[in-house]
C-alpha cells in the first residue's frame, strides 16, 4: 500500500482518514502551536457543564487554518513547489497558506474578497512577505475562488483549498487529537464552527473513530448555513444569497469532500437560532455519539463575541464565537464535559461599532422607530416624558424642520434597560397623541440601520 508521500508524489490526493489525520500531526507538529485547552468557569455556571474552550484564536496565525494549509503543501513535490500555489480564502486560510509560503519559500497568489477585514489583510501580507501577492476580487469567498481556479488554470499553479481538499480537512483534524491528549479522556461534546466544512469534517473522523461515545455539533451562522441547506438537499447546493457578516465561515456551498464525510456520518440538522429569540425552540438535547448541525443568529454571535471578550478577555471573531453562541441552545447533562472550538481571533477593531449594535438587537435592547412630532414648541418634551420610560435611552435622533408642514417624522432609536420593557414602551406609544411606527425586523429599513 502507498505511503502518503508516494500519493503526493503521484499527484494522487490520499483520502480523508485517520491515518492520514496522524500523519498530519508528523507534518506540522514543528510548525504549529498545540493551543491551550482552558475550563471557562463563567460558561461552566451557565451551563451547569464543564466548557473548555479550544483555543485556536491563539494559533501564530490566530486561527486553526494554518494546520490544514501546510499539511497540504508539505506534501507538494519540488515541481509543484516551482510552479507556485494559488489560494482563495474569506481572511484566515489566507493567512495560513501565507505563513506556509514564507516558512517553505514557495511563492503563492492569494485572493480574497475586497470587503476582507483590513487586519486580515494586513496580516497576510505580514506572514507571507515577499513571497505572496494578495488580490482583492468580488465581494465573496466564491467570487475569490472563482478568480483563483481562473488563476490555476492560466499558469498551472497548485491550489491550496481552504476545506475542499482531504489534506487540508486531515491537518485540521488534528485539532481533535489535541483535544483528547490534552483532557487524557473523550469529551461529552464538542462544539465546531462550520463555515465550508473542512474543520467539521476533519474533527468528526478522528472522534468517531477515537472517540465514538462523544456528540458532534457543526455551528453554521443563520445567514450561510449551506452545510444545513447541503443535508437536507442530500447533496451540496449553492445558496443564492448569503449574510457575509461572519466573514470566516460565509461560503455559499460546502466543499463535496466535508459534505460527503458529514453525511456519511449521518449528521441530523436541527436547524435552530439563538434561544433568546422567542418563539424558538428553548433546547437541543443531544444523545452519546449524536451529530448535529444547528445555527445561531449572526446577533447572538455578536453577543458571544463581547461576553467572551469582557469575561475572558479572549478578542474572537465572528466565526471564533460560532460554537460559545450556541451553547445556549443546547442542554447538557450536569456536569458533562464540552469542548468549544475558538477557531480564530483576527477581527478587526474598527467592526465593534457594529457587533455591539447587533448584539443589542439580539437580546431585544435597541429598537428603531419612526415619530412624526407636531411642528410645534414641547413636542420633543412630550415624547420624553409621556413615552419614554425612566431606564430607556434614545442612541439615535435623526430629524430635519420642514416648513408649512403640521409634522416632521424623526428616525429614533431607542435602547431599553430591560428587554421585558418593549411592551410598556409600546403601550406608552399608542396611548399618546404622537404618532409613531415600528421599524420591524427584517424590513428593508430596519436592515440598513442595523
Amino acid at each position: 500500500m502507498p505511503t502518503s508521500s508516494d500519493a503526493a508524489a503521484q499527484n494522487v490526493i490520499p483520502p480523508l482518514t485517520v491515518g492520514e489525520i496522524n500523519a498530519a500531526i508528523e507534518r506540522i507538529s514543528h510548525v504549529i502551536a498545540a493551543t491551550p485547552l482552558q475550563r471557562s468557569d463563567r460558561l461552566s455556571a451557565l451551563t451547569g457543564a464543564n466548557v473548555y474552550l479550544k483555543r485556536e484564536d491563539l494559533q501564530v496565525v490566530r486561527s486553526y487554518k494554518l494546520r490544514g494549509a501546510y499539511n497540504l503543501m508539505a506534501q507538494l513535490d519540488d515541481e509543484e513547489r516551482t510552479a507556485g500555489v494559488v489560494a482563495a480564502s474569506a481572511g484566515n486560510h489566507a493567512q495560513g497558506v501565507a505563513f506556509a509560503c514564507r516558512s517553505m519559500e514557495i511563492s503563492g497568489r492569494i485572493y480574497v474578497p475586497s470587503n476582507t477585514p483590513k487586519q486580515k489583510r494586513d496580516r497576510i501580507r505580514a506572514h507571507g512577505g515577499e513571497f505572496v501577492e494578495l488580490i482583492l476580487t468580488g465581494e465573496t469567498y466564491d467570487a475569490a475562488a472563482e478568480a483563483a481556479e481562473a488563476d490555476i488554470r492560466r499558469t498551472g499553479a497548485t491550489m491550496v483549498p481552504p476545506f475542499d481538499d482531504a489534506r487540508t480537512a486531515a491537518g485540521q483534524g488534528t485539532i481533535a487529537a489535541e483535544i483528547l491528549g490534552q483532557l487524557g479522556a473523550s469529551p461529552d461534546a464538542v462544539l465546531v464552527p462550520v463555515g465550508g466544512g473542512g474543520c467539521i469534517a476533519g474533527i468528526a473522523t478522528y472522534l468517531r473513530a477515537n472517540a465514538s461515545g462523544t456528540a458532534i455539533v457543526g455551528v453554521e451562522p443563520t445567514g450561510a448555513a449551506s452545510m444545513t441547506a447541503a443535508l437536507v438537499a442530500g447533496t451540496p447546493v449553492t445558496l443564492t444569497e448569503i449574510d457575509p457578516f461572519v466573514d470566516g465561515a460565509s461560503v455559499k456551498r460546502v466543499g463535496d469532500l466535508p459534505f460527503a464525510v458529514v453525511s456519511a456520518l449521518n449528521a441530523e440538522v436541527i436547524s435552530h437560532t439563538s434561544a433568546r429569540q422567542p418563539g424558538r425552540p428553548s433546547t437541543i438535547r443531544l444523545d452519546a455519539e449524536s451529530f448535529v448541525v444547528t445555527n445561531v443568529d449572526e446577533g447572538a454571535v455578536c453577543t458571544a463575541m463581547l461576553e467572551l471578550y469582557q469575561n475572558e478577555g479572549i478578542i474572537a471573531e465572528p466565526a471564533g464565537a460560532l460554537s460559545v453562541a450556541a451553547l445556549g441552545n443546547i442542554s447538557f447533562e450536569p456536569g458533562s464535559t464540552v469542548v468549544c472550538l475558538i477557531s480564530g481571533g483576527n477581527n478587526d477593531i474598527s467592526r465593534y461599532g457594529e457587533i455591539l449594535e447587533r448584539s443589542l438587537v439580539n437580546l431585544g435592547l435597541k429598537h428603531y422607530f419612526l415619530v412624526d412630532f407636531p411642528q410645534e414648541p414641547g413636542s420633543l418634551r412630550r415624547f420624553l416624558d409621556e413615552v419614554l420610560g425612566p431606564e430607556d435611552d434614545i442612541t439615535l435622533f435623526e430629524y430635519v424642520k420642514r416648513n408649512n408642514r403640521e409634522t416632521g417624522a424623526a428616525l429614533v432609536g431607542i435602547e431599553l434597560g430591560k428587554a421585558e420593557g418593549l411592551g410598556e414602551l409600546l403601550d406608552r406609544m399608542e396611548q399618546s397623541r404622537i404618532q409613531v411606527e415600528r421599524l420591524e425586523p427584517g424590513s428593508p429599513a430596519y436592515r440598513y440601520l442595523t
